[in-house]
């Protein structure tokens, strides 16, 4: 039986691996936008909640093919910042995408601040349009707290500095198979999953 395919909005590499690793047990062929020859479309993020980021992007890539696509747009909402930096995580020190510098200004936002206010969540909103044009959402989160300082390897995001709860070890420490477990990602993936055995009609085992 021939695959269906699935095109994820994302030039991110890191959410492309977690993102094929969660789905992989699925009987489709997860590709990128690169993957289909619209690696160059950008879409502007100019929703005021994840939501409207998720299915904008999603939409976008959608009208342009025939398969499933699937988009995703996550936060930081740290409780003593008022939920900062929430939608605006990925450019929360003023460029789009540099990690070292957003971490770098959380920790100066939480300095002095005790561990037991450090208090934050991590959520995640998945799009999905499928090939009738229908759009799917689904929400995943994960609760934690901020640390003092980067820790682990796996530098993406604000993974060196996010303890979810339950752990002593950021996310950067614990590693993929774990992060890929318990992560606000993980948890939407997971609700995706089962909406997408529903279209192409398979049980999971």
């Amino acid at each position: 039986m021939k695959k269906r395919k699935l095109i994820l909005s994302t030039g991110n590499s890191h959410k492309v691996e977690e993102i094929k690793d969660i789905l992989k047990d699925l009987p489709i062929e997860v590709l990128t936008k690169k993957d289909v020859g619209l690696g160059d479309l950008d879409v502007v993020e100019d929703g005021k909640t994840l939501e409207e980021n998720s299915i904008k992007k999603a939409k976008v890539l959608a009208e342009k093919l025939d398969y499933m696509v699937l988009a995703d747009d996550s936060g930081l909402f740290v409780d003593r910042l008022n939920g900062e930096p929430g939608v605006y995580s990925s450019r929360y020190a003023g460029e789009e995408g540099n990690d070292k510098k957003n971490n770098q200004k959380l920790l100066e936002e939480l300095k002095d601040i005790p561990l037991k206010d450090r208090t934050a969540n991590f959520q995640a909103v998945i799009a999905l349009v499928t090939e009738q044009k229908e759009v799917i959402v689904v929400k995943g989160q994960c609760k934690g707290t901020i640390g003092f300082k980067e820790e682990g390897n796996n530098d993406f995001g604000y993974d060196p500095l996010f303890i979810p709860e339950g752990y002593d070890k950021t996310f950067a420490e614990l590693g993929e198979e774990i992060k890929n477990k318990i992560s606000h990602r993980a948890k939407a993936l997971d609700e995706m999953k089962k909406a997408i055995k529903d279209i192409i009609g398979v049980s999971l085992i």
